[in-house]
């Protein structure tokens, strides 16, 4: 079965959670207010598309693919990105809510998660190498046998972090978070 190839659209106000969005290769698309709750993008591919205000909570992503994609004030809770198609992954994520999601064993170096709610997320041996956690809230988030290498951290919050558990080698602090590199210690710190 052939897949439908699209470009260069601009879907607006699409409610695909009832009608689905055809399945195929989409580039260089935009969606923006769309709703994709617990729909099936199952074998889908995203190249160089823009998701703005969308709503894609409880998707499923098995073997996705999302090539130079973004996504912009989006919905997206309880996602399993480690379901996507791992060949040339790249997303950016500029003030999403990511809650419950999980990333398990992804590449990720490099990716913005600018002020994202992160809450409860699995990094669980992800490469992280080079992220940037600007203004990130991320409470409760999973970082384990993780590599932090050279990220940055310096405005986000509820940070968590066992430095014996996971590679942190130039990864960027300030003084208000790295707090959150002693809390296994049980350290009184006034």
């Amino acid at each position: 079965m052939t897949k439908k190839y699209t470009s260069d659209i601009d879907y607006q106000n699409e409610d695909f959670s009832i009608e689905g969005l055809v399945m195929g290769e989409y580039e260089n698309c935009t969606f923006r207010n769309c709703k994709f709750n617990g729909t099936s993008l199952a074998h889908f591919i995203f190249s160089e598309c823009t998701f703005e205000e969308c709503d894609l909570s409880n998707c499923q992503l098995t073997n996705t693919t999302f090539r130079d994609s973004a996504f912009d004030n989006c919905k997206m809770l309880g996602l399993r990105f480690e379901d996507c198609n791992s060949f040339l992954f790249s997303v950016n994520f500029k003030s999403c809510a990511l809650n419950f999601s999980s990333f398990f064993q992804m590449k990720l170096k490099t990716t913005q998660f600018s002020a994202c709610a992160l809450e409860e997320v699995d990094f669980t041996e992800c490469d992280l190498s080079q992220a940037n956690f600007y203004a990130a809230d991320l409470k409760n988030t999973v970082f384990f046998r993780t590599n932090l290498t050279g990220a940055d951290f310096r405005m986000a919050t509820n940070l968590l972090i066992d430095p014996e558990n996971n590679k942190v080698q130039k990864a960027k602090f300030n003084r208000d978070n790295v707090l959150g590199l002693l809390t296994k210690y049980g350290l009184k710190i006034d």
